[in-house]
């Protein structure tokens, strides 16, 4: 497994990411994580649509609920041809809870904790806390990645404009 630092910090402290180091124009790779009623989804589950993959540490955290809250709201203006996939190793359970609580209803939460299959596959799998670093992919309906937006701080929120912009020259 191919460990990598000097990417990202959390808290001020150094972290590793576990897995590669994935480039704009690189096929995404697949994957198998679950949604809140245990359903297994992979990269194929919204093949066709332009796929906006938000992996956060968890939806329990002030950064996380920050941030899905802000795709949530910002899905709202885009087309049905655009899906927001919010990735964490929260438990389904907690996610399913999360969101109710938060009235999301636009945001997939997607639930990596099985066996770590998308953290792994797109690098983003912190080795020292085993969550997922903030991180933005923007992955376009033929399965090419477009975006990536790695936030270097964990504990900061993604540049959302960068992101919406990203996504708007792809429509």
């Amino acid at each position: 497994m191919q460990e990598r630092t000097g990417i990202i910090t959390f808290k001020g402290n150094p972290m590793t990411l576990l897995g590669p180091a994935l480039k704009v124009g690189d096929t995404a790779p697949d994957f198998q994580v679950v949604d809140t009623g245990m359903a297994q989804v992979s990269l194929a589950s919204h093949r066709g649509k332009l796929r906006i993959f938000s992996t956060v540490p968890s939806l329990d955290t002030p950064v996380c609920d920050t941030e899905t809250r802000r795709f949530n709201q910002e899905a709202a203006g885009l087309p049905d041809s655009v899906v927001v996939l919010t990735i964490s190793m929260d438990l389904p359970f907690a996610q399913k809870r999360w969101c109710g609580a938060a009235g999301i209803d636009r945001v997939v939460t997607l639930s990596d904790y099985q066996d770590r299959s998308f953290g792994l596959a797109y690098g983003v799998l912190i080795k020292e806390i085993t969550l997922l670093s903030r991180c933005i992919f923007v992955v376009d309906a033929a399965d090419t990645i477009r975006y990536i937006q790695q936030v270097p701080e964990v504990t900061h929120e993604p540049d959302y404009a960068a992101v919406l912009a990203a996504v708007k020259a792809l429509l």
